[in-house]
């Protein structure tokens, strides 16, 4: 079979996405790092609780699958925190493990107490948020943050930079604070936080290339919260625009509605623009499954990537098209096949919406043999219980409408 970058025996995505137009303005950087934040942003979304055992297998998990970098936690939290970025360094597992600190230096020494190798470092940035949720001066933050990462480099840390509520401080008043960092303090890379996720996708841009015109010879990393549900389009905006790293969570998990979902944006980046992370895409929804168990996590299931009943069919015209086409060019149906993400084959499934496909679906797994009226019959039949259930069929309730149509 003939492929393309946005045609393949995995993938099918709209061949515009490679038009000379479209990516000519484009300005990925050679080599993009996912940083995982789940074990410590993600654990704040409300009532998600991670022990030590958890934290040590989910690190496992991820580095198997290949994530570059991993915030293993805040140690400052509790001990238990503690004991498990501890585990997770003794472990080398491969990816750059870090640590989260406030701008104390405390809470550095506390990391440099785990021993990592690297951490980040937060500080508020706005002005309001520095003046209305902590009661600070502006003074106050600047010094702080000055102290903090000062220590971090003289305890051999690299210190990457992390300005809470970024992108709602006013412009040239952020752009001052971290030049000021950056000289009298010390940052080896400089995150662009969107703390509450209100940037909008066209403003990104404009913010790497500020924050690059200021800070020449930083690293640029991303952190995009998703109360807009653009967190993975904002990061895509941001790497687009030069961007080193990408902040993410597994399947968004978060405070609120959570951080950018790395399974969305590592496979945008493979299908629409050709760029492989060295990620196993086909790891993706194991991992999924096994920290939203832990986490008790509902979601919803059609979730991109790693919905559990993502790629099943109830639409009789759907089922349809998977009759003519679904096994041979399973692309017709959805843009990704299942198996590049290590999921649930498709299978045609009983419901309101379902058509005579359906039904011929059905017959033929059970092996049963029906007329065109039959097939008439037990469609209608399908259709009046799935509405009175309120949910799909099973393959028993299809079974008796069907001994009771056939006999």
């Amino acid at each position: 079979m003939s492929s393309t970058p946005w045609k393949t025996d995995k993938w099918f995505v709209s061949p515009w996405d490679y038009e000379k137009e479209v990516t000519e303005g484009l300005k990925f950087p050679p080599k993009i790092k996912i940083h995982d934040v789940t074990l410590r942003d993600g654990e704040q979304q409300a009532g998600v609780v991670f022990n030590e055992d958890q934290k040590v297998a989910i690190a496992e998990k991820l580095a198997e699958a290949g994530i570059h970098r991993i915030e293993a936690g805040m140690p400052a939290v509790s001990a238990q925190d503690e004991a498990a970025i501890k585990e997770i360094v003794k472990r080398n597992l491969g990816p750059e493990i870090f640590a989260f600190a406030r701008c104390m230096k405390e809470d550095v020494k506390r990391a440099v107490d785990c021993g990592v190798k690297n951490i980040v470092v937060e500080i508020p940035s706005s002005e309001h948020m520095i003046k209305n949720a902590y009661k600070w001066s502006v003074e106050k933050a600047i010094e702080l943050s000055i102290e903090a990462t000062r220590f971090a480099k003289e305890n051999g840390l690299y210190t990457v930079f992390f300005p809470i509520d970024a992108t709602r401080a006013e412009l040239n008043w952020f752009l001052t604070l971290i030049e000021k960092v950056a000289t009298e303090g010390h940052m080896d890379a400089l995150v662009l936080v969107d703390t509450f996720g209100g940037i909008s996708p066209h403003a990104v841009p404009y913010m790497v290339r500020k924050v690059k015109e200021r800070i020449k010879d930083k690293p640029i990393e991303v952190h995009f919260h998703d109360d807009f549900g653009m967190g993975a389009a904002n990061t895509l905006m941001a790497l687009a625009a030069g961007a080193e790293v990408a902040h993410t969570t597994v399947s968004a998990l978060g405070e609120r509605a959570g951080n950018a979902p790395y399974e969305e944006l590592v496979v945008a980046l493979k299908t629409m623009y050709d760029i492989d992370l060295g990620i196993d895409l086909s790891k993706l929804y194991s991992i999924s499954k096994f920290v939203r168990e832990i986490a008790h996590l509902p979601m919803r299931y059609n979730r991109p990537i790693v919905g559990d009943m993502l790629f099943n069919i109830e639409s009789g015209i759907i089922a349809g098209w998977y009759q003519n086409c679904g096994v041979e060019m399973p692309t017709e149906l959805a843009p990704i096949v299942a198996e590049l993400v290590g999921q649930t084959p498709p299978q045609v499934v009983l419901g309101k919406n379902s058509g005579i496909p359906s039904i011929d679906y059905w017959l033929d797994k059970i092996g049963v043999s029906a007329d065109d009226e039959q097939k008439k019959e037990i469609l209608a039949k399908v259709k009046e219980r799935a509405f009175v259930k309120g949910w799909l069929l099973n393959e028993d309730e299809f079974r008796d409408i069907v001994s009771k149509v056939i006999g």
